[in-house]
Protein backbone atom coordinates (compact mmCIF):
# COMPACT_ATOMS: atom_id res chain seq x y z
CA UNK A 1 0.00 0.00 0.00
CA UNK A 2 0.89 3.97 -0.08
CA UNK A 3 3.14 5.42 2.16
CA UNK A 4 1.26 8.35 4.28
CA UNK A 5 3.00 11.49 6.41
CA UNK A 6 0.12 12.37 8.85
CA UNK A 7 1.19 15.87 10.58
CA UNK A 8 -0.93 16.84 14.06
CA UNK A 9 -0.11 18.50 17.14
CA UNK A 10 -2.83 16.25 18.68
CA UNK A 11 -0.97 13.11 19.62
CA UNK A 12 -3.68 11.15 20.63
CA UNK A 13 -5.34 11.67 17.59
CA UNK A 14 -2.25 11.50 15.83
CA UNK A 15 -1.79 8.01 17.31
CA UNK A 16 -5.13 7.10 16.59
CA UNK A 17 -5.36 7.87 12.62
CA UNK A 18 -1.75 6.11 12.47
CA UNK A 19 -3.65 2.34 13.78
CA UNK A 20 -6.22 3.39 11.78
CA UNK A 21 -4.03 3.69 8.50
CA UNK A 22 -1.74 1.12 9.60
CA UNK A 23 -4.94 -1.31 9.94
CA UNK A 24 -5.82 -0.52 6.18
CA UNK A 25 -2.45 -1.37 5.51
CA UNK A 26 -0.69 1.97 4.82
CA UNK A 27 2.90 2.51 5.93
CA UNK A 28 2.39 5.54 8.18
CA UNK A 29 4.65 8.24 9.11
CA UNK A 30 4.13 11.05 11.75
CA UNK A 31 5.15 14.55 12.02
CA UNK A 32 3.57 16.76 15.28
CA UNK A 33 3.89 20.17 13.60
CA UNK A 34 3.88 21.42 10.20
CA UNK A 35 7.60 22.38 9.87
CA UNK A 36 8.57 18.51 10.72
CA UNK A 37 6.21 17.83 8.09
CA UNK A 38 7.78 19.93 5.24
CA UNK A 39 11.28 18.09 6.32
CA UNK A 40 9.49 14.57 6.14
CA UNK A 41 7.67 15.55 2.80
CA UNK A 42 11.39 16.70 1.62
CA UNK A 43 13.07 13.55 2.65
CA UNK A 44 10.83 10.35 2.16
CA UNK A 45 8.59 11.96 -0.73
CA UNK A 46 5.11 10.19 0.76
CA UNK A 47 2.01 9.34 -1.71
CA UNK A 48 -0.44 11.49 0.10
CA UNK A 49 -0.03 14.09 3.12
CA UNK A 50 -3.25 14.56 5.53
CA UNK A 51 -3.04 17.70 7.59
CA UNK A 52 -4.32 19.42 10.50
CA UNK A 53 -5.21 23.11 9.97
CA UNK A 54 -4.87 24.56 13.66
CA UNK A 55 -1.12 24.07 14.76
CA UNK A 56 1.08 26.34 16.20
CA UNK A 57 4.30 27.34 14.17
CA UNK A 58 3.27 25.91 10.06
CA UNK A 59 -0.19 25.42 10.26
CA UNK A 60 -1.76 23.68 7.74
CA UNK A 61 -2.41 26.63 5.38
CA UNK A 62 1.19 27.54 5.31
CA UNK A 63 2.50 23.78 4.93
CA UNK A 64 0.09 23.62 2.32
CA UNK A 65 1.24 26.93 0.36
CA UNK A 66 5.10 26.28 0.68
CA UNK A 67 4.31 22.14 -1.03
CA UNK A 68 2.39 24.14 -3.83
CA UNK A 69 5.05 27.40 -4.43
CA UNK A 70 7.83 24.33 -4.50
CA UNK A 71 5.87 22.58 -7.28
CA UNK A 72 5.52 19.69 -4.67
CA UNK A 73 1.67 18.43 -6.12
CA UNK A 74 1.47 15.44 -3.28
CA UNK A 75 -1.78 15.04 -2.71
CA UNK A 76 -3.02 17.11 0.21
CA UNK A 77 -5.93 16.45 2.78
CA UNK A 78 -6.47 19.27 5.18
CA UNK A 79 -8.40 18.38 8.87
CA UNK A 80 -9.79 21.32 10.37
CA UNK A 81 -12.38 21.89 13.38
CA UNK A 82 -12.73 26.25 12.08
CA UNK A 83 -15.62 27.42 10.32
CA UNK A 84 -15.49 25.27 7.66
CA UNK A 85 -17.12 27.16 5.01
CA UNK A 86 -14.52 30.09 5.14
CA UNK A 87 -11.77 27.52 5.78
CA UNK A 88 -12.43 25.01 2.73
CA UNK A 89 -12.64 28.02 0.64
CA UNK A 90 -9.04 29.41 1.59
CA UNK A 91 -7.52 25.60 1.41
CA UNK A 92 -8.81 24.63 -1.60
CA UNK A 93 -7.37 28.45 -2.93
CA UNK A 94 -3.74 27.39 -1.98
CA UNK A 95 -3.72 23.79 -3.87
CA UNK A 96 -5.53 21.43 -1.32
CA UNK A 97 -6.83 18.52 -2.73
CA UNK A 98 -9.32 17.48 0.06
CA UNK A 99 -10.85 18.49 2.66
CA UNK A 100 -12.26 17.14 5.87
CA UNK A 101 -14.04 18.62 8.82
CA UNK A 102 -13.75 17.67 12.49
CA UNK A 103 -15.42 15.76 14.28
CA UNK A 104 -15.23 13.17 11.47
CA UNK A 105 -14.78 9.15 11.17
CA UNK A 106 -11.93 7.28 10.36
CA UNK A 107 -13.45 5.70 7.45
CA UNK A 108 -14.69 9.05 5.93
CA UNK A 109 -11.03 9.85 5.82
CA UNK A 110 -9.92 6.57 4.91
CA UNK A 111 -12.61 6.58 2.16
CA UNK A 112 -11.41 9.86 0.69
CA UNK A 113 -7.81 9.04 1.03
CA UNK A 114 -8.57 5.94 -0.67
CA UNK A 115 -10.39 7.88 -3.60
CA UNK A 116 -7.29 10.29 -3.99
CA UNK A 117 -4.62 7.40 -4.07
CA UNK A 118 -6.57 5.51 -6.88
CA UNK A 119 -6.40 8.71 -8.45
CA UNK A 120 -3.17 8.81 -8.25
CA UNK A 121 -2.08 5.21 -9.52
CA UNK A 122 -4.50 5.39 -12.38
CA UNK A 123 -2.47 8.65 -13.70
CA UNK A 124 0.96 6.75 -13.12
CA UNK A 125 0.25 3.15 -14.37
CA UNK A 126 1.62 2.70 -17.56
CA UNK A 127 -1.54 1.24 -19.51
CA UNK A 128 -3.58 4.80 -17.81
CA UNK A 129 -0.76 6.60 -19.97
CA UNK A 130 -2.18 9.11 -22.99
CA UNK A 131 -0.64 11.29 -25.42
CA UNK A 132 -1.48 15.11 -24.93
CA UNK A 133 -5.38 16.27 -25.79
CA UNK A 134 -5.90 19.59 -27.49
CA UNK A 135 -9.07 21.74 -27.13
CA UNK A 136 -9.35 24.43 -29.10
CA UNK A 137 -6.35 26.89 -27.24
CA UNK A 138 -6.26 24.14 -24.47
CA UNK A 139 -3.47 21.55 -24.50
CA UNK A 140 -4.26 18.37 -21.35
CA UNK A 141 -1.21 16.15 -20.77
CA UNK A 142 -2.79 13.66 -18.41
CA UNK A 143 0.95 11.98 -17.51
CA UNK A 144 1.78 14.59 -16.06
CA UNK A 145 -1.42 16.56 -14.53
CA UNK A 146 -0.57 19.42 -16.62
CA UNK A 147 -2.46 22.19 -18.68
CA UNK A 148 -1.38 24.44 -21.18
CA UNK A 149 -3.43 27.38 -22.62
CA UNK A 150 -2.41 29.53 -25.75
CA UNK A 151 0.79 27.72 -24.91
CA UNK A 152 1.29 29.04 -21.56
CA UNK A 153 1.45 26.74 -18.54
CA UNK A 154 -1.70 27.11 -16.28
CA UNK A 155 -0.57 25.20 -12.66
CA UNK A 156 -3.61 23.05 -11.01
CA UNK A 157 -3.49 20.82 -8.64
CA UNK A 158 -5.01 17.16 -9.22
CA UNK A 159 -8.86 17.81 -8.47
CA UNK A 160 -8.57 20.69 -10.85
CA UNK A 161 -7.35 19.11 -13.43
CA UNK A 162 -9.88 16.32 -13.19
CA UNK A 163 -12.28 18.86 -13.32
CA UNK A 164 -11.08 20.51 -16.65
CA UNK A 165 -10.47 17.39 -18.34
CA UNK A 166 -13.95 16.18 -17.56
CA UNK A 167 -15.17 19.33 -18.85
CA UNK A 168 -13.40 19.46 -21.56
CA UNK A 169 -14.74 15.51 -22.55
CA UNK A 170 -17.51 17.38 -24.41
CA UNK A 171 -17.31 20.86 -25.12
CA UNK A 172 -20.82 22.37 -25.11
CA UNK A 173 -22.43 20.07 -22.79
CA UNK A 174 -23.43 21.11 -19.40
CA UNK A 175 -22.58 19.44 -16.64
CA UNK A 176 -24.10 19.29 -13.53
CA UNK A 177 -21.98 20.34 -9.97
CA UNK A 178 -23.25 16.72 -9.14
CA UNK A 179 -21.55 14.91 -11.96
CA UNK A 180 -18.35 17.04 -11.77
CA UNK A 181 -17.64 16.36 -7.99
CA UNK A 182 -18.00 13.03 -9.18
CA UNK A 183 -15.27 13.47 -11.61
CA UNK A 184 -13.31 15.71 -9.77
CA UNK A 185 -12.92 13.98 -6.37
CA UNK A 186 -13.39 10.38 -7.92
CA UNK A 187 -15.76 9.25 -4.79
CA UNK A 188 -19.24 9.65 -3.56
CA UNK A 189 -18.87 11.27 -0.02
CA UNK A 190 -20.89 13.70 1.08
CA UNK A 191 -19.59 17.35 0.69
CA UNK A 192 -20.93 20.56 0.08
CA UNK A 193 -22.29 20.69 -3.41
CA UNK A 194 -21.18 24.59 -3.93
CA UNK A 195 -17.70 23.54 -3.58
CA UNK A 196 -17.62 23.26 -7.35
CA UNK A 197 -17.96 27.14 -7.04
CA UNK A 198 -14.59 27.50 -5.82
CA UNK A 199 -12.95 25.01 -8.03
CA UNK A 200 -14.76 26.95 -10.98
CA UNK A 201 -13.82 30.54 -9.54
CA UNK A 202 -9.78 29.47 -9.13
CA UNK A 203 -9.79 27.92 -12.07
CA UNK A 204 -10.71 30.87 -14.01
CA UNK A 205 -8.49 33.35 -12.11
CA UNK A 206 -5.41 30.59 -13.01
CA UNK A 207 -6.65 30.59 -16.95
CA UNK A 208 -7.18 34.71 -16.87
CA UNK A 209 -3.38 34.94 -15.50
CA UNK A 210 -2.55 34.32 -18.94
CA UNK A 211 -4.97 35.19 -20.78
CA UNK A 212 -7.76 38.08 -19.56
CA UNK A 213 -9.97 37.20 -22.26
CA UNK A 214 -10.32 33.94 -21.04
CA UNK A 215 -14.35 32.48 -21.16
CA UNK A 216 -14.05 28.39 -22.08
CA UNK A 217 -15.68 27.62 -19.06
CA UNK A 218 -19.60 29.15 -18.95
CA UNK A 219 -22.27 29.10 -16.05
CA UNK A 220 -25.38 27.68 -16.81
CA UNK A 221 -27.61 29.05 -14.02
CA UNK A 222 -29.60 26.95 -12.65
CA UNK A 223 -28.10 23.64 -14.51
CA UNK A 224 -24.14 23.88 -13.58
CA UNK A 225 -20.67 24.37 -16.43
CA UNK A 226 -19.51 23.29 -19.10
CA UNK A 227 -16.55 24.00 -21.83
CA UNK A 228 -17.60 26.73 -24.63
CA UNK A 229 -16.96 25.02 -27.98
CA UNK A 230 -13.51 26.06 -29.48
CA UNK A 231 -14.34 28.77 -32.05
Amino acid sequence: MATILLIDDDASLLDVLALAFEDAGHEVLTAPDGARGLAIVREHEPALVVSDVNMPGVDGFTLCRRLREARNLVPLVLLTSRDDEIDEALGLELGADDYVAKPFSTRVLLARVGALLRREASRRAPEAEASTRTVGSLRLDPERIELHWAEQPVPVTVTEFRLVEALTARPGIVYSRDRLLEHARGDDSVVAIRIVDTYVRRLRRKFEAVDPDFDAIETVIGAGYRWRSPR
